[in-house]
């Protein structure tokens, strides 16, 4: 198993700009939403509208799951298919009036962004996802050889949430 600890994982998250959340729609129903995240805080912050579904689906369900999957490559070999590694993660969303997002978040996601005051887009929210429990990872801080060991290329680290 890979040996691995908090502050690497979130090492690893900050570079990151892309995750998939998972959420559950108010009848129950199981579904998932790419998103572009910023870190702030041991907090993965996200935008969205207010008219969004995934907006409604956090707000009615704020317990959410995170998978944020990390390109892997063999040095000098781009063209040989290797899988990403990946961490994933439970969590707890809290979702704000994006002018209560931490302003570093805001800046970084909303750059860019043509900001509407008339409300033809809705309203700019911040999502920020609190993780709980562990970190569970694949490939992260292994080499891509050690990935085909699936033992070896297993790894778990608190979140410290």
């Amino acid at each position: 198993m890979a040996d691995l600890t908090t502050d690497e994982v979130w090492r690893v998250l900050e570079k990151q700009n892309f995750m998939v959340i998972g959420m559950v729609s108010a009848r129950g129903q199981a579904r998932t939403a790419g998103v572009m995240p910023y870190t702030a805080d041991r907090t993965l912050w996200f935008t969205t509208n207010d008219d969004e579904w995934k907006a409604r689906h956090i707000i009615s369900n704020p317990e959410v799951s995170a998978t944020v999957a990390i390109p892997k490559r063999v040095p000098l070999l781009p063209w040989i298919k290797v899988p990403a590694a990946m961490i994933t993660f439970s969590g707890v969303a809290e979702v704000v009036p994006a002018t209560r997002m931490p302003a570093a978040a805001r800046k970084a996601l909303t750059r860019g962004l043509e900001l509407t005051e008339d409300g033809s887009r809705g309203t700019l929210l911040g999502v920020g996802v609190r993780p709980v429990g562990d970190f569970i990872t694949y490939g992260v801080g292994v080499s891509v050889i050690k990935m085909r060991d699936t033992e070896a290329a297993r790894g778990r680290a608190p979140s410290g949430g």
